[in-house]
């Protein structure tokens, strides 16, 4: 029971939770003076305290105080008048506007009892404020998008010199062409920071592509994280024009052309020893020209082979297949599954001073010391089977070949394997045994199929869960022997699920590979030679031990590097 101390010292909120037992007068105490030092908010404080999650503070406080509990998630910030109130009144008191009807601002608080808050409101705006009650958590969550989507604004980056000074130039393959369409706006200073500031913050944020994208009444900037795309920005509809224009100069493209799609590169080097490049693709949309950039940073390609995802047994076979003097090793996957990483690591690892190595890419992705790539230009005649030719009378010891699209493209890579030479290749195929009957069907004769591959890799790419809130989830024994695992594994199974905090994204931060990595040994070999189908070469690749991707998956589960959702959407084929 509260003391007459308490209830003097104590005030709203708190004093509330104090007379309903869930909080001693003295742990409030302590909260309340150290939210007063921090300048936060006392609910802000009490969640970081962990006395209280915010699911039961917002309950109690709904209740007591008969407002009702919203769900903000719901809620479109688009239309959020966020404009309407400063961004030091929301930060300091931890508050955001959500609607505005006639004179009234209705107002998202964690605190029903923080009238300060409201009454600051009440005076900067001119408008009557109605308080809606949302949990803390959530509540800081949309503020710092909210406001994250406001700080990339033009007015905001208007002092902003740094992002002016960004050295910014076009791609090296794109300077021999130039560009049309002349240089204006190239000068227009806020779109300037604005467009540096979006690329920065991307890579800031570990982003993988840019999605920026005029439609009837809006215009928005999308950045994709693990594999999601996020909203960041929705910048004046009317200055898309300036936008697509001044990314347009940067990547040498023909800034009067809008009527059909164009390619272009950017280059930003932020430090001496650092570049990012950005591959650039303009799309002529019925309200304006979408623009994709694709992040290309080349430390990704020098990750190692550690940090691929590979289980032990399954690097083993990766390096030793790599390392052999001559064969191929296919690696297939959708688009977007990290085929160019996995390629590019083994590039990395077979890149010495006494090896000859070339690529032929569309496009080539990321530039790599030491390692001869060539730029597929079909206008121009030079197509993948044009490329190999030349490779071959180039001495060469590795050979990657972007993708193996057609006969042609297959019978040289082929023949390459069989005189001398590594060839790394990729295929868009589900799994490693369709992979054997997509040769077959193209038309390469299952002899020199057999003869030819080494090793093939199928892959996805699943969301890490983050090491810092992931927690054990209860899923029914049924559903888990449905999803793939065995009797055996139940009784030591521990399988996690995100949360969401501050250092990651809804619960994830990164992502890993999953792989199936297959050998094809002779026993597959003689299947691939009288003919056997894809069901034939599954069957003696679980014969011969090889988890295909569910399994593999499952693998990352049991480890608590990933969770089942991530696992299932991934390879549900």
């Amino acid at each position: 029971m509260a003391t007459a101390s308490t209830a003097t010292n104590l005030s709203g909120l708190a004093l509330r939770l104090v007379r309903d037992n869930l909080l001693s007068p003295t742990d409030a105490e302590r909260i309340q003076a150290d939210a007063l030092s921090k300048k936060t908010s006392f609910v802000t404080q009490l969640v970081e305290s962990k006395k209280l999650d915010s699911a039961t503070i917002a309950k109690v406080a709904s209740e007591d105080f008969g407002i009702p509990l919203f769900e903000i998630n719901s809620l479109d910030l688009e239309m959020a008048p966020v404009k309407l109130v400063d961004e030091k009144i929301i930060r300091r008191h931890h508050v955001l506007p959500l609607f505005k009807r006639g004179t009234r601002l209705f107002v998202a608080v964690a605190d029903p009892t923080n009238l300060q808050a409201l009454d600051e409101i009440k005076f900067h705006t001119g408008l009557g404020t109605e308080p809606i009650l949302v949990e803390e958590e959530k509540l800081a969550t949309i503020i710092e998008k909210s406001l994250d989507a406001q700080d990339t604004s033009l007015a905001d980056l208007a002092g902003d010199d740094s992002l002016e000074n960004l050295e910014i130039v076009a791609g090296e393959e794109d300077k021999e062409s130039g560009g049309a369409g002349g240089e204006e706006g190239i000068n227009d200073a806020p779109v300037v920071k604005f467009v540096n500031k979006v690329l920065m913050d991307a890579i800031n944020r570990g982003a993988s592509d840019i999605h920026i994208e005029p439609y009837e009444k809006t215009y928005r900037v999308r950045y994709r994280q693990d594999g999601i795309l996020h909203e960041v920005a929705s910048p004046p509809l009317t200055l898309s024009a300036r936008i697509s224009a001044r990314i347009k100069i940067l990547s040498r493209l023909d800034i009067a052309e809008r009527r059909i799609p164009q390619d272009g590169r950017i280059k930003m080097r932020i430090s001496k020893n650092r570049a990012i490049d950005f591959r650039v693709s303009t799309l002529p949309t019925l309200w304006g020209e979408k623009i994709v950039m694709r992040i290309l940073d080349p430390t990704s390609a020098t990750l190692g082979v550690e940090k691929l995802g590979f289980e032990d047994f399954q690097k083993q076979l990766f390096l030793e297949a790599v390392h052999r003097p001559y064969g191929m090793v296919l690696v297939t996957g959708p688009t977007g599954s990290g085929k160019t990483v996995t390629l590019y690591t083994a590039v990395n690892i077979l890149n010495t001073p006494d090896t000859n190595i070339s690529t032929a890419e569309d496009p080539v992705e990321i530039n790599l010391a030491g390692v001869n790539q060539v730029n597929i230009n079909e206008k121009a005649g030079l197509n993948f089977s044009s490329a190999l030719r030349a490779f071959l009378r180039q001495d060469p010891d590795v050979i990657l070949v972007g993708e193996i699209r057609d006969l042609e493209t297959a019978e040289i890579s082929i023949k390459a394997a069989q005189t001398g030479h590594m060839v790394l290749s990729t295929l868009h195929t589900n799994d490693a045994p369709s992979t054997l009957t997509r040769l077959a069907n193209m038309g390469v004769p299952p002899f020199n199929i057999a003869s030819a591959v080494n090793l093939i890799v199928a892959q996805r790419l699943a969301r890490r869960l983050c090491t810092h809130c992931k927690k054990p989830i209860d899923i029914p024994k049924p559903a888990l022997l449905k999803t793939g695992f065995k009797e055996e594994d139940l009784p030591s199974l521990v399988v996690y699920g995100p949360v969401g905090c501050d250092a990651c994204n809804g619960g994830y931060k990164g992502r890993v590979g999953i792989y199936q990595v297959m050998p094809v040994t002779e026993e597959i070999g003689a299947i691939i030679m009288r003919g056997g189908n894809q069901l034939d070469i599954e069957k003696q690749s679980r014969i011969e031990g090889v988890p295909d991707l569910r399994q593999a998956g499952l693998m990352k589960v049991k480890a608590g590097v990933t969770s089942l959702e991530e696992v299932e959407s991934a390879t549900n084929e």
